[in-house]
């Protein structure tokens, strides 16, 4: 389960990255309490500050992965962290001070959208360099289980600074936390890592790497598959909070509760996945399937504690699913098109939640919020059938969907058939 720790600058990036994680959904659970302190509870502020946090990586995401291909991905990683680090540091002192306002706390989201676009690519595709080929899969899955630790601890953390000694200190302490990152980059055995060789600076190297995309097919399918499912099954954001409020009427202990377990499933899956030695496509596919029908029945849960109990495994499929898509497509490219095919990768999976969650969003207003769930988890299913659909050679499907014809009994063929007609 464990065996990509052994190669130490594997291990010395991720406890970085863990300190990392951990500082980061702390100063997210902070700038949300300050941007709602700042604005008298407008929740339009808060919205604004979340789009603009993801709109550079809507915008400008795939030029991410032409920068993660032209240069050091170890050298970019350094730039990036210490950029995020010294963002935290300046929002923290505005906060400390009592001199912080809405307009820069929107300035600063917007610097760290940015600077996320540029970092994204490099540090999923600087994973292969540690680790090579063999136990990227098993790196990856770790990476998850590294991030959902941070999710359960950051805003517990967070929540008890915060009631303690307000916003400030928080963002100070997720400044600190990228010193580990950079002292782990510092320590990094150079001659252990496998860097890709830089792709020399060109003219069209962005529509390069989409027509390297689009000439694979089923790399096209796996993007879309991710694209659908991120868009319309993974709006927890939005579906949680309102299903916990509106259908079963608790209140922000309860909604934290639901958080938490959601998290803890998604670190079991990951540490699932960690045992596994190669993605698959059937698994693919059937924890997208699995995810789908996991959300649905979260939608017809009679009570919360049953919600609740039901969002662990729904956790362990959504995990699981992505660390699948993501192993598949960094498995599947040529070392010079993993920055710029992984650019569109984190483009489709974190790009299209502007877009997705206030479709969700709204959605839940018109319908209700069960309903809405159940629909991201048809629509999630449906995608899955749609990939298998056109991923299996045109004779196999041929064949197959002359078998169920077959076997209908409306045919006259089927045994049963005739046995009723007599």
């Amino acid at each position: 389960m464990f065996r990509s720790l052994g190669n130490r600058n594997f291990r010395l990036f991720t406890i970085g990255s863990l300190a990392s994680n951990t500082g980061t959904w702390m100063q997210r659970v902070a700038q949300d309490w300050l941007v709602l302190e700042l604005s008298g509870n407008d929740g339009t502020a808060l919205g604004i500050t979340t789009g603009l946090q993801f709109l550079p990586m809507l915008l400008f995401g795939l030029w991410g992965g032409v920068i993660a291909d032209r240069y050091s991905k170890h050298r970019v990683l350094v730039i990036t962290q210490a950029s995020m680090g010294l963002l935290a540091l300046t929002l923290g002192l505005l906060a400390v001070t009592g001199s912080a306002r809405l307009w820069q706390v929107y300035l600063l989201a917007l610097a760290l959208g940015i600077a996320t676009v540029v970092d994204n690519p490099a540090r999923q595709t600087f994973v292969v360099e540690m680790v090579g080929k063999t136990d990227l899969p098993n790196a990856i899955a770790l990476g998850g289980a590294c991030f959902n630790v941070g999710r359960v601890l950051g805003p517990a953390v967070a929540g008890l600074l915060i009631a303690a000694i307000g916003t400030g200190p928080v963002f100070l302490v997720n400044a600190a936390s990228f010193v580990a990152v950079l002292v782990s980059l510092a320590l990094m055995r150079a001659g252990e890592l496998c860097p890709a060789e830089p792709v020399t600076r060109a003219k069209g190297q962005l529509r390069e790497g989409l027509r390297y995309v689009r000439a694979q097919r089923e790399l096209v399918m796996v993007l879309l598959l991710v694209g659908l499912v991120a868009t319309f099954g993974m709006n927890f954001a939005v579906t949680i909070p309102m299903i916990a409020k509106e259908v079963f009427h608790t209140g922000a202990s309860a909604f934290g509760l639901a958080s938490t377990m959601l998290a803890v499933g998604s670190l079991v899956g990951a540490l699932v996945a960690a045992r596994r030695v190669h993605p698959t496509r059937r698994l693919l596919i059937g924890s997208a399937m699995l995810f789908g029908a996991m959300e649905i029945a979260l939608s017809l849960m009679p009570s919360y504690w049953l919600f609740l109990v039901l969002l662990v495994p729904t956790g362990v499929t959504v995990l699981t699913f992505t660390t699948t898509a993501n192993a598949t497509v960094q498995l599947g490219v040529s070392a010079e098109m993993r920055g710029r095919v992984m650019a569109l990768y984190m483009l489709v999976f974190l790009g299209t939640n502007p877009l997705g969650a206030p479709l969700m969003g709204e959605l839940a207003e018109q319908i209700g919020p069960r309903f809405t769930m159940a629909l991201g988890g048809m629509v999630t299913a449906l995608s899955a059938l749609l990939v298998v659909a056109v991923m299996l050679p045109r004779k196999t499907l041929t064949a197959a969907a002359a078998d169920l014809v077959r076997s209908l009994p409306l045919t006259g063929r089927s045994p049963r058939w005739s046995r009723f007609r007599k």
